[in-house]
This record gives structure tokens, sequence and C-alpha cells, in this order.
């Protein structure tokens, strides 16, 4: 089988596990929730059918026990409760193991052990049913004549499956031929194949599929039972189920395939029904039959009428679904990051070209360079687009770290998510992953109490942990809050004193005495447990939003929680700046933090590291990045200030002069400029020299504290 087939397996096979685990946490709360149970009962048929098809038998037997358990939920004879929750979610860890590493004697001991479990929870509730699945715990594979009578006695129903399989089902490493037969083992099955699009010999592609069908399966499996056999089944193959009356089923049987077949078409069945309407009243005149017994059989060929008609609608449905279908592709994410690297050479292009333009003042050579500009910006949005992605689709992995967590501290646990359809670059969310895991433990740990503090305190015993996300600029705000008792004070104070952090006659406010948790090794839990105590974690978050160009920023309140707000850019890729010149060097200050530009007038304050200037009536603090830069030379009186703005205030970035906006792709700096503080990257101008990027989130920190100092 291909590598490409096989990437699309564990591709879809790891997206299936991760939709069981939400579905299985939502499950954890609604219990009684249907649509929930049979969410989790089709992602462990499809893992099921997809990995024996793809070879992985274990995975295939393994998911099967866990099938037949839900199977008995579904069917209303095994509860839903916090410990087949708990086996379901080890069995998930257990698969997305086995796929990773395949079967190890570690995995197949721990596979072993987890469905004696999950058979020891069945057999409290169905004494009985472990020993009957004994013999259901191997993937069945059906015999070439079976009759597939069915086993289990109930009601029969007879249903008409309709299986048009698209030509190329065989290229996705479905084998239709086994389904069918699938259906067969549900109970007595009439099987028509239709073989009218076979072509030729020389012609005929063995990976092209040519053949349909129509199985009437009389069984006492339900509807669900018999669209469970193609759950796998690809968006482009069709089939319909639909149940026959019992009075007349053969009517409908013989009538529905004669007009599949083409034997009949649908103008002369109506004049047979014509033609027997006649008869039938002859018939009755003569005593021969009943009227009612006509009116039966009328009956049931207009209901053969109705299923043609619905077949042509279902047609009409299928034709508009056909089009939808394609309207997303799977794309490998180092492509889309060639992507952006080639946009970014092109940004970089245009810039030179248009530079060019500039100088050589040539009508038709600027109108090239315009209209190269609008293309290349263009093509950047789209780019751009395509990396962007919810950040919901973090979010829903921390709702398993916060159930786990909950049952290793005895604690009542609920994760609240708000904001998750907020966009950012996949690169940055990939970044994020690791700072979210070590602030939710941390408020799980540190701020939420156990649920007898919490209930002495007059609070609801359920702990609450908020994850929540929302634009601000050119930045997202992504904020993990708690409702726990918030940061101790005097447990910060007493931990940084024993490390020698602080002395005791230093007066710190509060802010810079939150700073201090942010420190390697430093942690106020009294002793090493498996969740913390070793002081790693606030340190790691520190050091990785920083290197995403962000800022950590923490708020709390005594008895009331705490929350930590990170403040992460949008893009680390290529964003809008304005070009500016401080000194001889050129700068770029992005373009979603400034609010304007203004003459900087204040004659006296020339050489003043931090002057101020009075902005629409507000007195705002400066930095002067000459002087901040240590830049030699004389430069004149005239400068000019950018007004920008880093979250919720203001501050004046004084520069020599304005250039202009430019499109500016980020480059990582080196060594050199990594403890400058100030500076978050580089980018290449038109003329082929570097200008720095400004960190406008550190340089108003900067500012502050001068303000601060000189005050």
């Amino acid at each position: 089988m291909s590598d490409q087939m096989t990437s699309v397996f564990f591709d879809e096979a790891n997206e299936l596990l991760d939709n069981l685990e939400g579905n299985l946490l939502a499950l954890e709360k609604e219990p009684a929730n249907q649509e929930l149970v049979g969410a989790v009962f089709r992602a462990m048929h499809t893992i099921k059918g997809s990995a024996g098809m793809f070879g992985y038998n274990d995975v295939a037997s393994f998911t099967h026990e866990l099938e037949n358990a839900f199977d008995l939920v579904r069917n209303g004879k095994l509860p839903v409760t916090g410990d087949l929750i708990n086996l379901t979610l080890q069995a998930r860890d257990l698969v997305r193991n086995m796929l990773e590493t395949g079967m190890t004697p570690e995995l197949r001991a721990g596979t072993e052990q987890l469905v004696q479990s999950l058979h020891s929870y069945i057999s409290a509730y169905i004494p009985d049913e472990p020993e009957k699945l004994q013999g259901k715990n191997t993937i069945p594979v059906p015999a070439e004549n079976q009759t597939g009578v069915p086993s289990i006695p109930g009601e029969k129903f007879t249903w008409r499956i309709i299986f048009r399989p698209s030509p190329c089902i065989m290229q996705n490493g479905t084998r239709p031929e086994l389904l069918v037969k699938e259906l067969a083992e549900m109970g007595t099955a009439t099987v028509l194949a239709f073989t009218d699009t076979v072509v030729m010999l020389s012609e005929l592609d063995p990976e092209r599929c040519y053949l349909a069908w129509d199985i009437i399966l009389t069984t006492d499996r339900t509807e669900n039972d018999i669209h469970d056999v193609f759950i796998f089944l690809d968006p482009d193959s069709k089939i319909t189920v639909e149940k026959i009356n019992d009075t007349g089923a053969d009517w409908t049987k013989i009538g529905q395939i004669l007009i599949d077949r083409r034997n009949i078409t649908r103008e002369a069945l109506e004049d047979i029904i014509r033609e027997q309407k006649k008869i039938g009243e002859i018939l009755v005149d003569h005593k021969v039959v009943t009227q009612a017994e006509v009116d039966s059989a009328l009956a049931e060929q207009n209901h053969l009428k109705k299923i043609v008609s619905m077949q042509q609608k279902n047609a009409a449905i299928a034709g508009t679904a056909e089009q939808a279908t394609g309207q997303t592709i799977r794309v490998n994410s180092e492509k889309l990051d060639q992507l952006i690297d080639l946009v970014g050479e092109m940004v970089t292009f245009n810039a030179r070209l248009g530079q060019i333009a500039q100088k050589s003042q040539t009508s038709q050579l600027t109108s090239l360079s315009e209209l190269s500009e609008r293309l290349v910006f263009g093509l950047r949005d789209t780019a751009m687009e395509m990396r962007m992605l919810p950040i919901g689709t973090i979010f829903s992995r921390y709702r398993r770290l916060v159930h786990d967590l909950a049952n290793q501290l005895n604690k009542n646990i609920e994760l609240v998510t708000d904001g998750g359809e907020t966009e950012l670059d996949k690169t940055v969310i990939e970044k994020l992953s690791d700072p979210l895991v070590h602030l939710i433990r941390n408020s799980a740990d540190h701020g939420i109490e156990l649920p007898a503090v919490r209930k002495a305190a007059g609070k609801s015993e359920t702990g609450i942990i908020t994850l929540s996300a929302k634009h601000a600029g050119g930045f997202v705000l992504v904020s993990i809050s708690d409702d726990g008792g918030g940061l101790n004070e005097e447990a910060i104070r007493n931990k940084a004193l024993e490390k020698g952090l602080i002395r005791p006659t230093d007066e710190l406010n509060d802010q810079s005495l939150y700073e201090l948790i942010f420190l390697p090794g430093f942690s106020t839990s009294n002793s090493v447990t498996s969740v913390s105590g070793r002081g790693v974690g606030m340190d790691v978050v520190r050091k990785d939003i920083s290197s995403l160009g962000g800022t950590v920023t923490v708020e709390t309140k005594p008895g009331k929680g705490s929350k930590f707000i990170l403040t992460i850019p949008l893009t680390l890729a290529i964003i809008d700046g304005m070009l500016v010149r401080i000194g001889s060097q050129m700068f770029v200050i992005p373009l979603s933090n400034i609010q304007e530009c203004m003459k900087f007038e204040n004659a006296q304050d020339i050489e003043t590291l931090c002057p101020h200037i009075t902005s629409r009536g507000i007195y705002l603090p400066c930095i002067n990045m000459h002087k901040y830069f240590g830049m030699e030379g004389t430069v004149s009186g005239k400068r000019q200030v950018v007004i920008v703005n880093d979250q919720d205030s203001r501050i004046g970035i004084i520069v020599e002069s304005i250039i202009g906006n430019h499109q500016t792709v980020i480059k990582p700096i080196g060594e050199l400029y990594k403890y400058n503080a100030g500076i978050s990257g580089a980018t290449i101008l038109g003329d082929g020299s570097v200008a720095l990027i400004l960190d406008i989130l550190k340089l108003s920190q900067i500012i502050r504290k001068l303000d601060r100092k000189e005050k």
C-alpha cells in the first residue's frame, strides 16, 4: 500500500482519536445523550474498519472490544459512568501509541489488562455478556458463500440498500465487495449487481470500480447498524437505505429492480398500473377478488411510484452534494511554509522593483511595479489566510488535561472556553501549546481549592478554569483564569526570601512580586508531586511567549482567583510596517501598533532619553530612540514622534524621519541582537540592506520603568 495512502490513514485516525476524546469528555457530563453515544460508537467503528483495511489488525481487534461495549450502551443495556469514560480514554491513548510505535510488549500487556477491566465493568451490569463477547473479539471476515442468517432474535424488517460506489473507491483503500458481504451477514439477503458500466477487458483499469449493487435485506438489525457498515465510505460514493413495507414487499423488490436495470421504464410501469386498475374492476365485478385486495395491490404499486420519485429527488440532492464535495483539501503544512517563504521572497523582490521604478521615473516601469504590488499583496493575503487556524483547534485538547488533573488532585474542575474561533498563524498556535499546558496545570494545582475548602468559603465545589481568546489590533490576547484562591503573596515573598532572590528590606509592588513566579526553579509547593513542585513550568511559559514576541501579565485577587494574560502577535511571517530612520539606520514599526504620527516640538528635551508630549490632551511618555540605541553623531533639531499603542495605553517613539509604509518579511535576528531589548526581528529592504523591527511591547515596558524612575 502506498506511503501516501498510509499517511492519509494516520491523519484521519489521529483526527478521529481527537474527536473521540472530546466526545467522551462531553458524554461524561451528559451520559444520557444518545447522539454522543452514537458519535463515540461511529468513531471506534471507523477506526476499527480503517485499521483492519490497512493491516493494523491489533488496533482493529482492540477497538472492536470497545465497539462491543458501546454497542451495549447504544442498546440501553450498559450505563455510562465515570469508570467507563476513564477506561475508554485509556484505550484511546493506547490506540494512539499503537499507531505511533506499533504493538510493543508493554502495549500488548496494557491492552490485555484494559480488555479485562472492560469485561469486568460489563459483567457488573450484564453478568453473562463477557462470555458472549469472547467469540466476538476478532474482526469478522465474511465467508465467500455465507448465508448470513442473523443470530440475534427479534423483530425483522426488510430493507433495500442502494449502493453506488464511486469509480475511485478502491484507490482510497476500500473494498466494496467486502461491504456487501458484511451486509449479507446481517440477515437474509438478495444481492443484485449492476454491470452495465463494465468496459472491455482491454480498457479495464484494475484500480477502478465498475459495479453497483442493490441489496434486499431482511434482518432484525436497525437502520443505524446498516449505515455503520458504510461509515468509512468516501464522500463520492452514494448509499441509500429504504425500509420496505411488509405487505406487497415482492412488488417493490421486483418492480424497483426492473426499473433500475432499465428493463422497464417509469411510463411503462404507470401503463401497467392503469391496465391493472381496469382488470381489477372486471375481477371485482365478477367477484373473483374483493375491492380491498385490489386497493391493496394498487396502493403498493403507488408506493413503488413514490420510490421512483424519491430516487429522482435523491439524485438531484446528490448532484448538489457533488458540487459541494471537494471544497476543502488536505495540504501538507511544510508546503504551506514553503509557500510563505516564496511569498516573502516575492515581497522583497517587489520592494526592490518599486525602488528602481521610483528612481527611474519611467511611467511604464512604474505602472508594472504598481501592478506587481497589487498581485503580490493579494497573493500574500491569500497565503496568510491559508495559514490561519482557529485557536479552538488547541483549546479542545485541554479538556482531557483538566479531566485527568481533577482525578489526580481529587478536585472538581470544569474547563470553560471562549473565543475559539479567534484565528492565529498555525506556527504561533503550535508554539502556544506548551505554555498553555503549564498555565492550566498551575491553575488546577495552585489556584483551584479542594472541594471542602471551596464549600467552606461559600463557593461551588466545582472550580472553573476559563480559557479565552480575542483579537486586540495586531495581537491576540489569550487568557487563562480560575476562580480559586488567587496568588498567595505571603508564600511568594517567603519563598523568595528563602532562595535569596530578595532582601527583607526590599519593597516590591504587586506586579514585581508576581514576576518572581516566572524565575527558574521558583515554586511555592512544599512537596514535589507528579503535577508540580519542581519550579519548572512558569519560567518555560515566559521563555516561550517571549520567543513569539509576546508578553505575560498577571492579575489576581485574594479569594477570587487569578488570570494570566498572554499577548501574542497574529503572525510570525509577514506584517505591514512603517519604515523610519533613526540616525543612519532604518527601522520598522509594526503598522498595527501605530495610531498617529506628529512632529516633536519640545526643543528643550531634544537630548532627553524619556521626554513627554501632549497628544489630543493626553500627557504621554516617549523614548528617544537615537539616545536609547547610543547612536553617534549629531542630529538636527527636527524630529518626529510615532504614537503607538500597547494593549491599553499609548506611548511615543521619537525618530529622525518617517519614510513610509513597508511590507515587512520577518527574519530571525542573530546572536548579536539576541539580548538587545526593543528589537524583535529584522527584514531585508529593496536595496538589499537590513532594517531592524522594533518591539513595541518591550519598549513600552522600558518607557514605563524610566518614567517611574524620573518621577
